[in-house]
């Protein structure tokens, strides 16, 4: 493995640790930021202003207090399964591909319906000041 590849390992790994456990996030994601979440990788998303980055995998919950477990992790990906009461809950695969952005596979129940859809999210700066 190159020396540039295990940096990069080793960056999504903190970057896991830190959205699953709340701390040891690298600079560009501690505390609040810009995130622009979107359906496709390339494609212009909706842009939010996340107090905590965690928040990402449970998007569709993203307004509930939910407990979260982790199921499975590894050096760039995680699974994460999350209960927000009332019957709503959801499953998400979390996957590094940057320090700044991630692939979320997420699916469950939200008003009593099921969902299950990918979403790619990118950290792309600092909240704008209001």
């Amino acid at each position: 493995m190159k020396l540039s590849e295990s940096v990069v390992r080793l960056s999504a790994c903190v970057v896991f640790a830190g959205l699953l456990l709340g701390a040891g996030l690298p600079h560009a994601m501690i505390g609040p930021g810009e995130w622009e979440i979107g359906k496709t990788a390339s494609g212009r998303g909706e842009r939010a202003c996340l107090q905590d980055p965690a928040v990402l995998m449970q998007w569709e919950h993203r307004a509930k207090q939910c407990r979260r477990s982790l199921l499975t992790s590894s050096l760039d990906q995680a699974e994460v399964q999350y209960a927000c009461g009332n019957g709503e809950f959801g499953t998400s695969r979390v996957r590094v591909l940057t320090p700044r952005s991630l692939k979320v596979n997420t699916q469950g129940i939200a008003d009593g319906l099921p969902f299950d859809y990918v979403i790619h999210a990118r950290r792309i700066g600092d909240c704008p000041i209001q």
